[in-house]
C-alpha cells in the first residue's frame, strides 16, 4: 500500500493514473487539496469525499498526514504562453512554494510534479533553475523530461514537463518511452452528437470572417474530420475560444462534447463528468492531464522503487 498526497488535484487525473498503475486497492490517498468547488464535485463523484481539503495556503503543515509520494499538477497558467509567462510574479506561480513547504516538512520518498513545457524557458530558464535548486536543497535527486499524450495512445498533442524527485539517490528512474501506438482522432468521437454542440450561424460567420482558415495557432481556425492522428492541445478556454478544435458535420462545425474531451485526455468512460455544468466540464478537462502519460510514469516509479528486489 502506498500513501499519496494529491495537491492542486483538479478532478484527480494524476491520482487516477497512479491508481491504474498500482491498482486502486494499493493506493491510499491520505490528503487531497483543491480550491475549485466544481472540480471538488467531480473529484468526489469519482473518488469519494474523504480527506479532501480546500485552499492549501490555509492548511497548516501539521494537518497534512505523512505520505510516500506527493503528486502535484500545480497551476500552469502563470508559466504558459497563454498565461503571458508571468511566473512567480503571478499569484498562481506561488503554488511551488506551498509544494516546497510540504516537501520540507513531510519528506515523502518521492514526488511527481507536472507543468507546461514552457516552464523550462521563461525568464531565460532562471525560473526553472530556481525550482530545481530548491528541490535539490531539500535532499531530492531529480529527473525530468517532456512527454506528450500523442505518444501514449491519446490523440492529442499535449506536451507537459514531468519532474520526479526521490530521496534514494542510489536509484534512477527511467521515464517511459513512447508506445508507438497509432492514434486517430475518430477514436474519441461520439456518434449522434446533439445539435446543441453545433455552432450557430452567427458564431460560425464571425469565426470565418475574423480568423484564418486551417491554422491551429492563435488567430486561426481549423475544422477536424476525425481522420487526423491527433489534435492540438485542449485548453481551459474551450469552448469560449473553440476555433482550433472545431469538427466537421453536415452543417456548421461543432464543438467537442464533454465526454469527447474526457477521452481526449485518456479518461475512461466510467469516469463521472455530469455532476457539474457543461462549462465546468470543459474547464476541468482543459485543466487536467493525459491520464495514460501519468499511468506510464507511475508504472516506472512502481518498477524502480516499489517492486521487490529493487
Amino acid at each position: 500500500m502506498i500513501r499519496i498526497a494529491d495537491l492542486y488535484a483538479g478532478i484527480g487525473g494524476i491520482r487516477l493514473g497512479f491508481e491504474q498503475a498500482f491498482g486502486k486497492e494499493n493506493v491510499d490517498c491520505v490528503f487531497t487539496s483543491e480550491i475549485d468547488k466544481h472540480a471538488v464535485t467531480t473529484y468526489s463523484a469519482n473518488f469519494g469525499s474523504e480527506n479532501i481539503y480546500g485552499d492549501i495556503t490555509k492548511i497548516e503543515t501539521s494537518e497534512i498526514p505523512g505520505h510516500d509520494i506527493l503528486l502535484a499538477g500545480f497551476p500552469c497558467q502563470a508559466f504558459s504562453v497563454a498565461g503571458l509567462q508571468k511566473g512567480f510574479s503571478d499569484e498562481r506561480g506561488q503554488a511551488f512554494f506551498e509544494i516546497e513547504r510540504i516537501l520540507k516538512a513531510k519528506k515523502p520518498k518521492l514526488f511527481l510534479l507536472e507543468n507546461v513545457p514552457n516552464l523550462e524557458k521563461i525568464n531565460n530558464g532562471e525560473t526553472f533553475q530556481f525550482i530545481l535548486s530548491h528541490l535539490k536543497e531539500l535532499g531530492y535527486k531529480l529527473n525530468y523530461t517532456i512527454l506528450s499524450g500523442k505518444d501514449f495512445g491519446v490523440p492529442q498533442n499535449r506536451s507537459r514537463i514531468y519532474i520526479v524527485g526521490c530521496l534514494d539517490h542510489a536509484k534512477e528512474i527511467e521515464f517511459p518511452k513512447p508506445l508507438g501506438v497509432k492514434t486517430q482522432v475518430s477514436d474519441i468521437l461520439e456518434k449522434n452528437v446533439d445539435a446543441t454542440y453545433r455552432l450557430s450561424d452567427c458564431r460560425w460567420n464571425h469565426i470565418r470572417t475574423t480568423k484564418t482558415e486551417n491554422r491551429t495557432g492563435f488567430g486561426g481556425y481549423k475544422i477536424w474530420t476525425g481522420q487526423e492522428q491527433y489534435t492540438v492541445t485542449l485548453r481551459r478556454g474551450y469552448p469560449a475560444h473553440p476555433e482550433n478544435l472545431l469538427f466537421l458535420t453536415d452543417g456548421n462545425p461543432r464543438l467537442l462534447t464533454g465526454r469527447e474531451c474526457a477521452r481526449l485526455q485518456g479518461f475512461p468512460d466510467s469516469f463521472v463528468i455530469d455532476k457539474v455544468s457543461r462549462r465546468q466540464i470543459y474547464n476541468q478537462f482543459g485543466n487536467s492531464v493525459c491520464v495514460p502519460v501519468i499511468k506510464a510514469i507511475a508504472e516506472q516509479i512502481k518498477k524502480t522503487f516499489f517492486e521487490e528486489g529493487r
